[in-house]
């Protein structure tokens, strides 16, 4: 688990969101053998991704006006109000909320200015945030410096570039935390957009199962330096993801 005052700034939670999540949730209990822990706060029930012993996520149903099938980051702020007028000074906007989830804390849902989603949450109190399950976050983006200067506006985030080598792709820091990645998207069709990656064993076997499950590869299982063998899939709804084969130590 990543202790409190390091998760500030970083992916803490991770939901599928989409207009029948019972449906999403048998699609990845099948793939990745994930439990399921049902939270019924009121009238309301929630389901939430169980794995080693902690709850890592959930499957989310859709509002009215949300985008397709997709998967939803959260990252931990301090102060949400503070977050969602830095993310309106920086030239995004609030798609939806703010929301009080109760004795969880309180949430909003924040575009940024080329229209990737993102989840701000400020935790109700100071649980360590879940990891081994979602191992990195990828944004694709048609604009990469100005996505750049929002997510530091907004999260304090820098950005290192990892050179012509990797496609000029780039590493989105807090401090020296590494939070995420960011690609500029090369198809224009593709809208610009969060997406998670799973840690699996084997990348090839996920993506052969995925199909079965009836899936689509997005990208074919390759080999990425210093990182292990990844795949980007989508689920049978519509909603992107990767996963990850860590790379094996020589």
């Amino acid at each position: 688990m990543t202790a409190p005052a390091t998760a500030i700034g970083t992916f803490v939670w991770h939901e599928q969101v989409s207009s029948a999540p019972k449906q999403a949730q048998g699609f990845y209990t099948q793939l990745f053998g994930w439990g399921v822990e049902m939270f019924e706060p009121g009238e309301m029930e929630y389901a939430m991704i169980s794995s080693g012993g902690q709850v890592h996520g959930g499957f989310g149903s859709a509002q009215e006006g949300a985008p397709p099938p997709h998967w939803l980051g959260h990252v931990r702020v301090e102060s949400l109000e503070e977050t969602i007028e830095q993310a309106k000074a920086a030239g995004g906007r609030l798609a939806a909320g703010p929301f009080d989830l109760g004795q969880v804390g309180r949430t909003a849902i924040i575009a940024d200015p080329q229209g990737a989603f993102v989840s701000a949450y400020q935790p109700a109190g100071d649980a360590p945030a879940p990891a081994g399950v979602f191992v990195w976050d990828e944004l694709g983006t048609t604009d990469a410096d100005a996505a750049e200067r929002f997510y530091g506006a907004v999260f304090g985030w820098t950005a290192v570039d990892m050179g012509p080598e990797y496609g000029g792709y780039r590493i989105f820091q807090r401090g020296d935390t590494r939070v995420g990645g960011m690609m500029a998207l090369a198809d224009a069709s593709i809208p610009p957009r969060w997406q998670p990656y799973v840690a699996v064993e084997d990348a090839d076997e996920t993506a052969a199962r995925a199909r079965k499950l009836a899936a689509s590869v997005l990208l074919e299982p390759m080999d990425v330096p210093d990182v292990g063998r990844i795949a980007v899939l989508r689920d049978p709804q519509g909603a992107p993801f990767g996963v990850i084969a860590a790379q094996t130590p020589a």
